[in-house]
């Protein structure tokens, strides 16, 4: 019998993109992660991840069986909120779904507002390496309110928030002249080894995107799962790196420029339906207190 901890450890090495990574996420060994993987391919019948030398990448049975397990999930969690409520142990709950860079630098202003206002509202998040993803969790109904770039094709409502502007990173001392309004070309860092993301990542697409426009594929010195890790890989010497500009900390040692060709995108909150007064009331603090 299918058990919802299985589904946990299917979404979480989907996730992460590794059983080792997913075991420490869950703290669980690996041994133990891939008997129950077995365990629960045993009980629908067929594989659902195929094994890859560095990676993991779900079997056609394995793509249909990743909502359902998704919105399970979500179901359970939403069905231990409501009893922590029902036994005066929280008065609300809320379930927010992002990406990193955004849990980074745009929320915390907001949520610290909202945690003054209501401090009796817990808010969970749920983070994700690309608006893809984030995307389909919304869909699989794990979460009440999204918070990233535009998605596509979406039906529901949708709520914008700003303009999010990336910077190019340098180290403080090094030899790269900028023109007198602070900005340099992309095209002039075609010969650099940049600190770039690792694949999967939404801001690795965004970097090679940028490049291209630009004239050229960068080519990585080191990649990070971190966005936080890139600005202070830049400012340590290991090339230049792209980031979101809210990022970055109010003392920060590296070199900030803007790159001669803005590079933005709009950042939005977006759910499935009309928003419950608790998210919309989150909604509103959001709209106020976001640094984008």
């Amino acid at each position: 019998m299918t058990s919802l901890r299985q589904l946990e450890y299917l979404v979480t090495v989907v996730d992460t993109g590794s059983f080792t990574r997913a075991a420490e996420q869950l703290h669980v060994t690996q041994p133990a992660l891939s008997h129950q993987m077995r365990a629960l391919e045993h009980s629908v019948g067929g594989p659902l991840l195929e094994r890859l030398p560095r990676a993991v990448r779900l079997t056609p049975m394995g793509r249909a069986m990743l909502p359902h397990a998704r919105a399970a999930l979500a179901d359970a969690e939403r069905a231990r909120c409501a009893a922590r409520q029902a036994s005066g142990q929280v008065a609300g709950e809320l379930l927010i779904a992002t990406v990193y860079s955004v849990s980074l630098g745009v929320l915390p202003p907001a949520l610290r507002v909202w945690r003054r206002e209501r401090p009796d509202v817990d808010v969970r998040l749920f983070e994700y390496r690309h608006a893809d993803e984030l995307r389909d969790a919304m869909l699989a109904g794990e979460a009440d309110l999204a918070i990233g770039p535009r998605p596509a094709d979406w039906t529901g409502p949708v709520r914008s928030l700003g303009t999010e502007e990336f910077v190019v990173v340098l180290p403080a001392d090094g030899a790269m002249e900028s023109t007198s309004d602070g900005t340099v070309e992309l095209a002039d860092l075609a010969d650099c080894a940049w600190v770039h993301y690792a694949p999967g990542h939404g801001l690795a697409e965004l970097l090679d995107a940028a490049c291209a426009e630009a004239g050229f594929r960068p080519r990585p010195a080191v990649r990070t799962e971190q966005t936080a890790a890139a600005p202070l890989l830049a400012a340590a010497g290991l090339g230049p790196a792209l980031v979101p500009a809210n990022v970055l900390p109010a003392e920060f040692s590296g070199r900030v420029l803007r790159p001669g060709k803005p590079i933005r995108r709009e950042l939005v909150a977006y759910g499935r339906s009309e928003p419950d007064p608790l998210t919309a009331a989150f909604g509103e603090v959001l709209a106020r207190h976001a640094r984008v």
